[in-house]
């Protein structure tokens, strides 16, 4: 045998044994649980043969407690470059069966150069989390790492996309780098994400509560907000990534890819979907499916803060952001949930270019004790701020209620949107024509012989004065007042002549956005 045949044999032997990770018995362990290892995760997700591994031999560099005699494949978490749907992304998945997960320095160490690599190369990145937390026997410099993963998503934040994908626990300072990334994917059962856990809950507190309800996949994407998807199972989750990236750009200094138009399908006629009556509801999303191409709709965080419809569609080949009233959940009105869930929505678009369309049916902001002490006022406000700041195309549809604050507020001309199209059945007032009228009318309808048959003639008389879009028309606030049916057509017009679209705004470093 040649020194080289040697050679290549000895690196064959290393790396058998490193890709082992904690061995098999470890590795059987996870799979028993309804997880995969760390690299059959990626090589599911990525495109077939395209991962390529970096820092396979990397050993940590611990010292204390007994860690001197340890050897930990990889330090316990695998990163690496290939390619979803034919383009370069950047990955690294935790590996539980080493060390469970556990960061330490070198483990660090890992994440941020392919943090750093993703950045420099202007790619999106993938962190696939699956860990106990940080390794207790390091100390300080497990802490240091968590801080130079934190600096890292702060700074990529606005230039590549970043995915945290949660496939095991996520607890403690872990959490913080999910949280920093745009989008977050859980899976039943298997996702676990929270600050302090059921044991630290029950000795400080009192409190008895196990870490499905604590901190599980449906309590953060029903409850907290903190998730963006949910999946039944691994296989279905990282197809979802794939579906989200095909509608993202790589970074944020070229805009998404356009594909091939096609028609909306033909079971969503927008004519038969909206009730003329404005007090009848309607699944806003069958609005959206009748715009877009195929009919095609990536909705997120759909099972949260539901008054809101959130996600991504295609109008003729390219890609574009929905920002929607949902008249099936309270009406459509806006919230605390809901303002933030739009806000931030409308900010990610609009630092990766994508334009953004609003479909507005809505009543105004919730009232309540519980919404003012909330902080309604706070939330609300940011999504004033986003839309404001937002220098995409921003086209809105008034489909039929458009009420107080409300109205300024799902992107006004007022904020500066490019085009305001409203349908025939828009209504655009300070508030809905029965608390109008006993405002306005309160005298006549007090003084009146039957106070109930003037209160509803004076609130026909509101609706037919303002119950329609012309009186917003005649001020200009609205560009056209457009059939259902050419809605696609005005929104395609729109976004052909607004491609190159620029704004000249006060220099200034940044903003200070109502957080």
């Amino acid at each position: 045998m040649s020194l080289l045949s040697k050679k290549i044999s000895e690196l064959q032997e290393r790396t058998a044994r490193a890709v082992m990770g904690g061995g098999d018995k470890a590795i059987a362990k996870q799979i028993a649980m309804g997880k995969l290892p760390a690299r059959e995760r990626i090589n599911k997700l990525l495109d077939e043969g395209s991962f390529y591994e970096y820092d396979l031999f990397i050993e940590h560099d611990a010292r204390e407690f007994g860690m001197e005699k340890k050897s930990l494949a990889g330090d316990g978490v695998v990163i690496g470059t290939g390619t979803i749907n034919g383009k370069p992304v950047a990955i690294y998945a935790q590996d539980f069966t080493v060390a469970g997960g556990s960061l330490g320095s070198m483990h660090a160490r890992k994440i941020t150069k392919i943090m750093d690599y993703a950045l420099r190369m202007r790619i999106p990145i993938i962190g696939i989390n699956d860990s106990g937390g940080a390794r207790i026997q390091e100390g300080v410099n497990s802490l240091a790492g968590y801080g130079e993963i934190f600096f890292r998503n702060t700074m990529a934040s606005g230039v590549i996309p970043q995915i945290s994908v949660i496939l095991g626990p996520c607890a403690g300072g872990a959490v913080y780098s999910p949280a920093l990334t745009d989008y977050v994917f859980v899976v039943d059962k298997i996702s676990k994400m929270f600050i302090t856990g059921p044991e630290v809950i029950k000795s400080v507190l009192g409190e008895e509560i196990d870490m499905e309800s604590l901190g599980g996949a449906r309590v953060h994407c029903e409850t907290t907000g903190n998730a963006h998807f949910f999946a039944e199972n691994e296989e279905e989750c990282f197809g979802q990534i794939k579906k989200l990236l095909s509608y993202l750009p790589a970074h944020n200094e070229e805009k998404p890819a356009p594909v091939k138009a096609s028609n909306p399908l033909r079971k969503y006629k927008i004519e038969k979907v909206v009730p003329v009556d404005p007090t009848t509801p309607y699944d806003v999303r069958d609005v959206i499916k009748s715009l877009t191409d195929n009919s095609e709709f990536v909705e997120v965080q759909e099972m949260w803060a539901q008054n809101i419809v959130i996600g991504y569609g295609r109008i003729e080949g390219r890609t574009v952001g929905f920002v929607a009233n949902q008249p099936l959940y309270l009406a459509g009105v806006l919230d605390c949930d809901s303002s933030d869930k739009a806000a931030r929505f409308i900010r990610y678009c609009d630092a990766f270019e994508i334009p953004i369309i609003t479909l507005e049916d809505m009543p105004g902001y919730l009232p309540g004790v519980d919404q003012e002490h909330a902080g309604v006022i706070r939330h609300g406000a940011k999504l004033l701020y986003a839309y404001s700041e937002a220098s995409v195309p921003k086209i809105t549809i008034i489909l039929r209620k458009a009420y107080g604050g409300g109205y300024i507020a799902m992107n006004s001309r007022h904020l500066r949107a490019d085009f305001v199209f409203a349908w025939p059945t828009a209504e655009i007032a300070v508030m809905g024509p029965e608390g109008a009228a006993n405002i306005i009318f309160r005298k006549e309808i007090m003084e009146a012989e039957n106070p109930d048959e003037m209160r509803k003639i004076k609130v026909q008389e509101y609706k037919d004065k303002f119950a329609n879009p012309y009186v917003a028309a005649a001020k200009g606030y609205i560009d056209s007042v457009i059939t259902p049916q050419d809605t696609r057509k005005f929104i395609i017009h729109a976004l052909s002549i607004s491609g190159n679209k620029t704004l000249k705004r006060p220099a200034k470093k940044h903003g200070i956005p109502p957080f």
